[in-house]
């Protein structure tokens, strides 16, 4: 979709804010509301006047009294009490406060009764969140449940793996209210799981743009996402914090790591305080080794909120780049008994498991990531490697696919795919990855020496000589080299020394072999081939010479007078 099908008119989009902002505090739904205020916040220039904001706000409820003394308990956390006292309610409000608090009471009840964390519940067997579909179920059916409600029997359908079924009601509560961005969001996390296109579907509201935005990066669509945000971010929308927080990401899964930082910092400057993403931010600087930045962000978000999930990853990841996996895996354990489907917390607890060896764990953890989002390429491909570990090449095939079919241009999966293949002798479809690597811009640069050696080992000498020369040319004009390439690379140069020298190509041979004397791992050999060469050159000028003196005998014989006829 263009980005000139959407014109933003932000009068109208500020009032639609107002309205949306009121109606989901009055339902207790806080995280909408701060997802609509930051974008509210956005648009502080543009004025609307004192009666259209009172127009907006003016919705008496009925039975107020008990929906007064309701939503007092449910904001300390009483969520029994909530619902006891509005039971007997049938107005919009009253309701979907009952409703919301019963769900969040049987959440709650969950969470506590874990003393696991690394065996989350099944939701699927909790009888009171059955109870509560079952319930919906009827109200829905009889055409009780508006937008607010439907889309809170949404959640419960998903909390219970009915993902089909969720999806149709989500887009039901779109279509009676536009503005409840919870909605938007889940449907955006299930859509692609099922590989349906509800767009047709959806009404033509200025939300259908931040959902299509969203769900492009849930899809990892990561340059139309891109350009959607920045679009945004261009007409009027740079001081929303959501929508830098999504282009940084949007970064981030393009491997633009100094981008992705920079925004961060934007983002920090700006909101000093916020912890949204930030587990993602410490995944740059652990990425970049930046400890001391590390240490910086893991002590701010300490000193911010100490029981937030993202606090707890960072700190995990402060520790895991210190080496102290076991201080690590203690503070995702954290994050997950605040949060069990907090995914960043899973992902990053299997890598620390793998660290310490203790591949079990880290299938476990792994197998959790993926319960919570299925297109999590880094748990599919965390799990293909535990398995490579535990020497089980056709499950390893499976994980590396998934993760492959998820990331389909990263050049890391189609390499992990094509190692696979080439442990199960399947050389025609591991060429034909180290190629598709080496097309897709090869981010570790090991593609073409796989490539090589493969060739190499079937024989076909020429085309891995071919391979290792672009791979040579490629090193020479690189400014990073770390000392394992610096390896590879003197190691190229000997093969091709070695490939020369047997095809009698002398002063070829002569050139990669006094190159293989830059490097102390392969001093060795290069002056064993200089000195292979230079026999070479003796046998070649005496085999010429000897030639030529056989010749001139040959010669004089035949122009000899004993051999001259009378």
């Amino acid at each position: 979709m263009s980005l000139n099908d959407f014109k933003f008119d932000f009068k109208t989009m500020k009032q639609d804010l107002l309205k949306a902002i009121h109606e989901c505090s009055e339902r207790g739904l806080f995280q909408s509301v701060k997802w609509l205020s930051e974008l509210n916040f956005a648009l502080s220039d543009v004025n609307v006047t004192a009666e259209e904001i009172s127009l907006i706000q003016e919705d008496p409820c009925s039975e107020q009294a008990e929906y007064l003394i309701a939503k007092s308990y449910f904001n300390i956390k009483e969520y029994d009490r909530c619902a006891h006292f509005v039971r007997n309610c049938s107005s919009s409000k009253p309701r979907f406060l009952y409703l919301y608090a019963r769900y969040l009471s049987i959440e709650k009840k969950k969470l506590d009764d874990m003393t696991d964390v690394n065996c989350p519940p099944d939701p699927t067997q909790n009888d009171a969140l059955k109870e509560l579909c079952s319930e919906f179920k009827n109200d829905f059916y009889d055409n009780k449940l508006d937008g607010y409600c439907t889309y809170l029997y949404g959640i419960v359908l998903k909390k219970l793996d009915l993902k089909s079924l969720a999806i149709d009601i989500f887009i039901k509560s779109i279509q009676q209210e536009p503005l409840i961005w919870g909605a938007w969001y889940e449907l955006g996390k299930l859509i692609n799981e099922k590989n349906v296109n509800p767009y047709n579907q959806l009404p033509d509201h200025w939300m259908k743009f931040f959902f299509i935005a969203h769900t492009n990066l849930e899809q990892l669509n990561n340059k139309e996402a891109l350009d959607m945000y920045e679009h945004l971010y261009s007409i009027g929308l740079e001081n929303s914090t959501y929508i830098m927080s999504q282009i940084a990401l949007a970064h981030h899964n393009t491997r633009k790591l100094d981008e992705a930082i920079g925004m961060f910092k934007k983002i920090l400057e700006f909101d000093p305080y916020r912890l949204d993403n930030l587990d993602i931010y410490s995944n740059l600087l652990y990425v970049l080794e930046k400890k001391t930045d590390l240490a910086d962000l893991a002590h701010k978000v300490a000193s911010t909120d100490k029981y937030r999930v993202e606090t707890c990853c960072v700190i995990g990841n402060y520790y895991s780049l210190r080496s102290d996996h076991a201080k690590a895996v203690l503070y995702f354990k954290r994050a997950l008994k605040l949060n069990p489907g907090f995914l960043s917390a899973w992902t990053l607890m299997g890598h620390e498991y793998m660290e310490m060896k203790n591949t079990n764990a880290a299938i476990q953890s792994y197998r959790y990531a993926v319960e919570v989002n299925s297109r999590d390429y880094r748990a599919w491909y965390g799990l293909g490697q535990t398995y490579e570990i535990l020497k089980m090449p056709f499950y390893c095939l499976y994980y590396y696919k998934q993760a492959q079919q998820l990331k389909p241009n990263d050049s890391r999966m189609i390499i992990a795919l094509g190692e696979t293949y080439e442990r199960l002798d399947r050389t025609e479809n591991a060429l034909k990855c180290y190629y598709k690597a080496c097309t897709m811009g090869d981010i570790e640069g090991s593609a073409l020496t796989k490539l090589a050696k493969l060739y190499d080992k079937l024989n076909e000498t020429d085309n891995a000589a071919a391979v290792f020369i672009e791979y040579c040319l490629r090193e020479e004009d690189r400014e990073d080299k770390i000392p394992e390439d610096q390896i590879e690379y003197y190691n190229a140069l000997q093969y091709l020394a070695n490939y020369y020298l047997r095809k009698g190509e002398l002063d070829d041979a002569n050139t990669y072999a006094y190159k293989c004397m830059e490097c102390e791992e392969t001093k060795e050999q290069g002056k064993a081939l200089l000195k292979a060469i230079a026999a070479k050159r003796i046998e070649q000028d005496d085999d010429h010479n000897g030639g030529e003196v056989s010749m001139s005998i040959v010669q004089e014989e035949s122009f000899s007078p004993s051999n001259t006829s009378l």
